[in-house]
């Protein structure tokens, strides 16, 4: 008990101080911790329930899904029919048809049909959750291909749009400078959002909402006007609407159906000023393929019109008056610098696989947070100062040890936190003053363990000695089956579940330190000091 070698003694205090050092910045008004060198401005985050903020759950839209899912395999089947050796080795195909949710096409070459569904085969792949094809190909009529999604395969591509959307949402919200927002998949087809300190949830809604879905394409110059107002327009070309407030009077504009360029060719996109009329634009530039497209469909087509669609609405309409070289484009539209802003946000972190609408919204105040920070603190002062009590009443000297330990204890847990940059939540809090109750447990286990060995006629080292090594049995076991129960919370939970187990894990680390090894230390040092040849515990 009494060999404590000093580099032991250094190594805890060096720890213990920097856990108050560290802890210290969670305590501070922002602006203070801002002046702070860099090294200590990591401080504990408070989550949604405590700082305030936005909540918004999103709902897929699967029609939206479903017809985005055909629309890709549309361009996979013309892909297809294109031979890879030239134009000897394609396979002819007409009357390309998407109605009734499948895909249907005739095959001009009755001796390719063989070959044309044996590259569809080739093009549809098993669904990975039941191991089944995603597409079936079916001959019908002994001229026709039809291919229709199995249940499977809308099964496995609803799950890979929703990751695919939680990860996009993750990257937009946190392009606000936001602190650890909370995004988690509910369901199927359902997305969690808290973005806790941010009272704006209208931008948010806007940010997040906005599936950013961007082609550039070509405007069918042989369009009648009003056919198209009818609603009839040449084969291989749609009506496309403008976007609200542009346009410059006209409603829409007929558009050829092929895209020349998409967004997902974009490397970078801006806000920036249009030099002309310094107004809002958003600067984009594509990757090295679609700088090579874009400067090759722009100079076959000088003199023509090409339109920028964003989400299935016509941002604008200009003419190409000469090649568009070196990868770069302008974005203009009726923008603000916040919207403009917000686009190209979007359009960087990539767009929504499937439409997102909020489906439920709430607004927690700071003044709710602020109420439940007091609470928690009053719930822990009276369980800090009711422990404190009860182990200086019951054990005197050994005591006083546990009580200074349990303040440690409060400095470490916050210093981990921050350095982890771990968020607070009202269940935390729970867990945090839950941590100081449970904290002196194994001093309680210590100090009986040593009276039961001073009855037994031990002398005063011996019975510390083996009070310390014989309940540290104990307490380890005890503390492993709290660790199992928080890491299963952890990895099963969400939210606010994981804030709980995050802190009790913390908790129980640090004060199996405290109790043990950092008591351990200060009995040791007055027992060499003082040699007490009786105890009083």
């Amino acid at each position: 008990m009494l060999d404590f070698p000093r580099w032991k003694t250094i190594g805890i205090s060096i720890i213990l101080l920097l856990g108050i050092l560290f802890s210290i910045p969670s305590f501070l008004p922002e602006k203070t911790v801002n002046s702070l060198p860099s090294f200590l401005q990591a401080k504990v985050n408070l989550g949604l329930d405590l700082a305030g903020g936005s909540h918004l759950l999103l709902e897929a839209d699967i029609a939206d899904l479903r017809k985005t899912q055909l629309a890709n395999m549309e361009k996979t089947v013309r892909t297809a029919m294109r031979g890879e050796s030239g134009p000897d080795d394609d396979i002819a195909i007409g009357e390309l048809s998407t109605a009734g949710g499948k895909i249907s096409f005739l095959v001009r070459d009755l001796e390719k049909l063989d070959e044309a569904r044996e590259r569809l085969f080739n093009e549809t792949r098993g669904a990975q959750l039941t191991g089944q094809r995603d597409w079936t190909v079916t001959v019908v009529n002994s001229t026709r291909i039809e291919m229709t999604p199995t249940s499977a395969g809308q099964t496995q591509a609803v799950a890979n749009a929703m990751d695919t959307a939680r990860d996009i949402i993750d990257k937009r919200v946190n392009a606000l400078g936001t602190r650890e927002p909370t995004i988690i998949r509910e369901g199927t087809d359902r997305v969690v959002v808290q973005v806790p300190g941010l009272q704006d949830p209208a931008a948010l809604k806007e940010l997040i909402g906005k599936t950013a879905r961007l082609e550039f394409r070509m405007v069918d110059t042989n369009a009648d006007p009003n056919e198209a107002a009818a609603g009839r327009v040449p084969v291989g070309s749609e009506i496309v609407p403008y976007a609200e407030g542009e346009g410059s009077g006209a409603a829409f504009e007929v558009l050829r159906r092929q895209v020349m360029i998409s967004g997902e060719q974009l490397i970078n996109a801006q806000q920036s000023y249009d030099p002309q009329n310094n107004q809002p634009v958003v600067s984009i530039r594509f990757d090295s393929g679609g700088s090579s497209t874009f400067a090759k469909v722009t100079a076959q087509n000088v003199g023509k019109r090409f339109a920028m669609v964003l989400d299935g609405k016509v941002l604008s309409a200009p003419s190409i008056n000469e090649p568009i070289l070196g990868g770069s484009a302008q974005i203009s539209g009726s923008f603000s610098v916040a919207s403009a802003n917000a686009l190209a946000i979007s359009l960087r972190s990539g767009a929504l696989p499937v439409k997102m609408t909020v489906v439920e919204e709430r607004t927690v105040t700071p003044e709710l947070g602020a109420d439940s920070i007091r609470k928690g603190a009053i719930a822990g002062i009276i369980a800090t100062v009711s422990v404190l009590v009860l182990m200086l009443v019951v054990y005197g000297r050994f005591g006083v040890y546990a009580c200074v330990a349990l303040v440690f204890n409060v400095f470490l847990i916050i210093a981990v936190m921050a350095a982890f940059n771990a968020t607070l939540t009202l269940p935390g809090i729970a867990g945090f003053v839950l941590t100081i109750g449970a904290a002196v447990d194994a001093n309680v286990l210590i100090n009986e363990r040593i009276r039961e060995e001073l009855k037994r006629g031990r002398k005063v080292f011996q019975a510390v000695e083996l009070g310390y090594s014989e309940a540290s049995r104990a307490i380890f076991d005890a503390n492993v089956t709290n660790v199992i129960a928080a890491a299963l919370m952890f990895w099963f939970g969400s939210g606010p579940i994981k804030g709980f187990a995050v802190v009790l894990t913390i908790g129980i680390v640090t004060s199996v330190f405290t109790a043990v090894t950092v008591t351990r230390m200060f009995v040791a040092h007055w027992l060499r000091t003082k040699r007490p040849t009786s105890i009083n515990i």
